[in-house]
């Protein structure tokens, strides 16, 4: 983990699927134990998903409220 991951968590969107276009620490806890079980994408954005999934799993989710932007403000990964 790089100390800029926990930001990128709470301003970069999920790029594809389902959950298109929503912050990836807004993700629900049922879709990244899903990743979790079939396995992450490569890349950055497997590597977040990975540290989203581990947080929420271990209740710190809240951590991550102090670090988020102003609302409306987020970018696509």
């Amino acid at each position: 983990m790089q100390p800029e991951d926990l930001q990128k968590l709470v301003t970069l969107a999920m790029p594809y699927g389902k959950y298109q276009g929503t912050l990836i620490a807004d993700l629900p806890g049922n879709y990244l134990n899903w990743f979790a079980r079939k396995g992450f994408p490569p890349g950055e954005i497997g590597r977040l998903l990975a540290l989203m999934q581990e947080l929420d799993h271990n209740g710190l989710s809240h951590l991550l409220n102090p670090l988020r932007p102003p609302r409306g403000i987020h970018r696509t990964a």
